[in-house]
């Protein structure tokens, strides 16, 4: 999505920065561990196939995505877009993950209901030694107040760019501009109690007491519940402040 291709958003406890070239080859070492795969039911790539993806996160209309980096401390005082991030805060010896939301259109498993508009969020802290440091919930509830605050434009971009989710936009009768999520969601695999337990806690809902097909359990959290003040709540209550966009200047 080329929504986010100038825009970093700096807290107190993560910085979330657009998905670049220069971060590419640490991306490739990580998605060699074969946990790391399972956990995110990914096939291995070729260095060269990881720079054709890094494109793809960046302009396809149906995907945002931010690499998740330690925060900066360079950002105090300044408001949003007030100042550039320095280009030494998002190198590659500061990043611990990433975090990505895939848009579709959901029209039920036989296209018998309603069409509605989804999110559904991935969330990986790579290497051990940053797990467990509380970087995948500030940077959940970071991105959730990005996509908050960003919602119209999200949204406007996915359907200008995907034919087929337009088609099915159109041929419904409820959604109509300007558009809005249905609800968030997030697929995580029933053995994951840690990832399943900071979802919850960030008020997504799992949709059905049993595990589907593949052994993971679906959280939704609902439109009712996307709102600022609720997402501003959950960000005081994790501790993360300073929350504010700069922009990103670097070249991919």
């Amino acid at each position: 999505m080329l929504l986010n291709e100038q825009a970093a958003i700096s807290t107190s406890k993560v910085l979330l920065v657009p998905y670049s070239k220069w971060h590419v080859p640490r991306y490739h070492e990580w998605m060699k561990d074969e946990e790391i795969q399972e956990a995110t039911a990914s096939e291995p790539l070729s260095l060269e196939e990881e720079y054709a993806m890094q494109q793809s996160w960046r302009q396809d209309p149906d995907k945002l995505t931010f690499i998740v980096c330690q925060p900066t401390t360079t950002t105090t005082g300044l408001k949003s877009g007030e100042e550039t991030l320095d280009h030494s805060a998002d190198d590659s010896s500061c990043m611990v993950g990433d975090i990505n939301l895939f848009l579709r259109v959901d029209d039920g498993e036989e296209g018998e209901s309603e069409p509605q508009l989804v999110g559904e969020i991935e969330l990986m802290v790579a290497e051990k030694r940053n797990q467990r440091q509380g970087f995948g919930k500030a940077a959940l509830y970071t991105f959730l107040r990005y996509i908050v605050d960003h919602e119209k434009e999200i949204l406007e971009e996915f359907v200008a760019g995907d034919t087929a989710a337009a088609q099915a936009l159109m041929a419904g009768q409820g959604q109509r501009r300007p558009w809005h999520f249905a609800c968030l969601s997030v697929k995580i695999g029933q053995s994951n109690e840690r990832s399943l337990a900071l979802f919850e806690g960030a008020r997504f809902q799992r949709v059905t007491a049993e595990p589907n097909y593949f052994g993971e359990f679906e959280l939704r959290r609902s439109r009712e519940t996307l709102d600022r003040g609720a997402v501003d709540e959950s960000l005081d209550r994790a501790g993360v402040t300073g929350y504010i966009e700069l922009k990103y200047t670097r070249q991919q």
